[in-house]
């Protein structure tokens, strides 16, 4: 239930992110000054020259995030039930820091010397629309997962009845014990197809996305196989036939 918080974070913040990028793309506005001084304090090359499509990129990008980060926040709200545990305060801390920096890390990836008030064209190529239908799918299967596991603890009424774990089936826990975790993998891993595959910093946020899913989901499939007996032998942990 602590998880509200990140995506209550990350709506705001990247919420005014998007707005300002908005701002600039279509209505012809600047950056404030703070935006550029944090493309220099993380790296971004002043002098860089737009390849035509990066703005658009990331744009659409912080637009797929925030709309992720709102469907989350309302699953979390309306959809969830969650039992009682609770976070150690280090991973909290984390949780806030992530989803405000995954947010700027997509801003800082458009040159800073064209935030100059000149409208910009939109171009949609063809690798925004594998990008945005990827994200679709795997958005899609992520809920029914998640509605999945909220059936469990819940009456056909829809009150909650129970907080204790069982054994999820349907959708992709057919193939594997934590599909939520690798829609969430998808999910990144469109938006990298999105920003047009070349984008390393983003495959590095898909990678620490990669591995703190991995974990969780190994971990959740070694509670399941512990705790039932008749847990499903032919499930893997996190991705269908592989791992």
């Amino acid at each position: 239930r602590w998880f509200t918080h990140f995506y209550v974070v990350s709506v705001l913040w990247n919420g005014f992110l998007l707005t300002w990028l908005f701002r600039a793309e279509f209505l012809g506005e600047s950056l404030p000054s703070w935006i550029q001084h944090m493309h220099r304090a993380l790296g971004r090359d002043s002098q860089m020259e737009d390849t035509g499509n990066e703005h658009f990129s990331a744009l659409l990008v912080l637009l797929l995030l925030w709309l992720h980060s709102c469907r989350r926040l309302a699953e979390c709200l309306w959809t969830s039930v969650f039992s009682n545990g609770v976070i150690h305060i280090v991973q909290y801390c984390f949780g806030l820091a992530y989803y405000i920096a995954v947010g700027s890390t997509v801003l800082c990836q458009v040159p800073a010397n064209l935030r100059n008030g000149e409208e910009l064209t939109v171009q949609i190529s063809w690798y925004h629309i594998i990008g945005v239908v990827m994200y679709i799918w795997a958005s899609l299967h992520q809920h029914r997962c998640l509605v999945i596991l909220a059936a469990l603890r819940k009456s056909k009424s829809g009150k909650v009845i129970s907080l204790s774990h069982s054994v999820p089936f349907g959708d992709w826990f057919e193939r594997v014990s934590c599909p939520h975790y690798f829609a969430e993998l998808l999910i990144y891993v469109s938006m990298a197809i999105t920003l047009g595959f070349h984008n390393m910093t983003w495959w590095c946020v898909v990678m620490c996305v990669l591995f703190n899913q991995a974990l969780a989901a190994v971990l959740c499939h070694e509670f399941y196989q512990k705790n039932f007996g008749s847990y499903p032998k032919h499930r893997k942990a996190f991705i269908p036939f592989v791992f």
